[in-house]
């Protein structure tokens, strides 16, 4: 079985968790003799294709006489919107961004419609025109690729799925990784929403990465839940053992790792580890990672007095996150809505127990870990309090958490996911 599949996102150039999951996923493809072309906005060349082949859209040229490509215009022509549904931007570069001028229309036209075209693969202040040209770029591989079925990840590459679908004829699996609820809360921008939507109801089958998300789907978008197949992500044990690094302080380290963004909970976390150190002075917080609020809980830290015990590190990738795990005591995620959450697994597969909130996806699957409310800080607090000051419960934790980690594996997961293909390409023949 051959896929086409559209994601924004291929390690190591990830911004979250979503790349990861990508890669982790087509990995399992493989050991289940799914072969995979995988479409990128942008490719840097040292991605590891050993498990996938890369196809970069920046390479990708369309025909201008093509009757076709001006015709797909005019259907993704809606995407052309304002720089305020840019995703992970800082206030300030919002604010900047809302008050430059518009792109004229043919201008912006003539940019997505040129025979070549340079994505940056990021999420910049042109981020939808990259978008609506990676639709365009989709409809041209898909005409050119031999594939059994389409994989779209994400309402980046929704329009990508719906026109690949369109010239191909084959069956379209949207997945949702995330939706515009996880990342505002109920201040959702009505046009990510409907574009999210659109890509669900043009799927033949949608894949949730949780039950919490599958709801969400279903109670919020509509999506008929016979629709929805839930597969849970997963994580790979890591071969290497887990490194010791010395540690120059003596107190217990306690870590936020992820975006400081309203979705994660930062807020909660700061709340908590104050309550924390009402009870036991000798313990230092540390958040890692970068998002709009970070302005905002940096005040509120200073505002309870925690400086010189609450430390920021700023964006962190591979060896610098084993780095922190290996001298982390304890990890918390008390995101505030979480389709699934990759980071406690990483924690746990390196021997940290770890604290998350209820209303995550990977809490569908952990039993060894401590699950709270998100706005539960005194029970957040307690958590962390008993598993820095206990050793039999943290021990506990450690032992059966990293066993079971250890059986979260991708393999299993896309074995879901290729009898979720089945099914589509089932559908699409009767």
């Amino acid at each position: 079985m051959k896929v086409l599949m559209f994601g924004w996102e291929f390690p190591p150039h990830i911004t979250g968790g979503l790349g990861t999951a990508c890669y982790g996923l087509t990995r399992g493809l493989v050991k289940n003799d799914v072969d995979v072309i995988f479409v990128v906005p942008k490719a840097y060349g040292d991605e590891d294709q050993s498990y996938v082949r890369l196809v970069n859209a920046s390479d990708v040229q369309i025909d201008l006489e093509n009757s076709e490509y001006a015709d797909f215009w005019k259907r993704v022509e809606y995407m052309e919107v304002g720089s305020n549904i840019i995703p992970y931007v800082s206030a300030e570069v919002f604010e900047h961004l809302a008050t430059m001028d518009e792109l004229e229309q043919h201008k912006y036209t003539q940019s997505v419609l040129g025979q070549r075209y340079e994505f940056s693969g990021k999420y910049g202040d042109n981020l939808l025109e990259e978008v609506s040209r990676y639709a365009l770029i989709a409809s041209a591989v898909a005409a050119s690729r031999d594939f059994d079925v389409i994989h779209a990840h994400d309402w980046l590459t929704y329009a990508a799925g719906i026109a690949a679908k369109r010239v191909s004829g084959k069956p379209l699996v949207c997945h949702i990784h995330a939706t515009e609820f996880d990342r505002t809360g109920d201040n959702v921008d009505t046009r990510i929403f409907e574009i999210e939507k659109s890509g669900m109801m043009e799927a033949d089958l949608v894949i949730a990465v949780s039950n919490f998300t599958r709801n969400v789907c279903i109670d919020r978008y509509g999506i008929p839940a016979d629709k929805i197949i839930t597969v849970h992500n997963a994580i790979d044990p890591v071969n290497k053992d887990v490194v010791d690094y010395h540690r120059h302080i003596q107190e217990k380290v306690v870590t936020f790792l992820g975006r400081i963004t309203y979705q994660k909970g930062p807020e909660y976390f700061v709340e908590a580890a104050y309550k924390v150190l009402q009870r036991d002075p000798d313990v230092r917080f540390v958040m890692a990672g970068t998002g709009d609020m970070m302005k905002k809980i940096i005040r509120r830290v200073a505002r309870l007095k925690m400086g010189n015990r609450f430390h920021f590190t700023g964006f962190l990738k591979g060896n610098e996150i084993d780095r922190l795990f290996a001298l982390s005591d304890v990890f918390v995620m008390p995101s505030v809505s979480e389709p699934f959450g990759l980071v406690p697994l990483e924690a746990m597969r390196s021997n940290v127990p770890v604290v998350i909130s209820k209303q995550s996806g990977v809490a569908e699957v952990l039993k060894h870990a401590i699950k709270v409310d998100f706005w539960d800080v005194n029970a957040m607090a307690d958590s962390i309090y008993g598993l820095l000051n206990y050793e039999a419960l943290s021990s506990t934790f450690i032992k059966y958490g990293k066993e079971e980690v250890d059986s979260l594996k991708w393999e299993n997961a896309a074995r879901k996911v290729s009898a979720v293909y089945r099914m589509a390409i089932k559908q699409k023949s009767e």
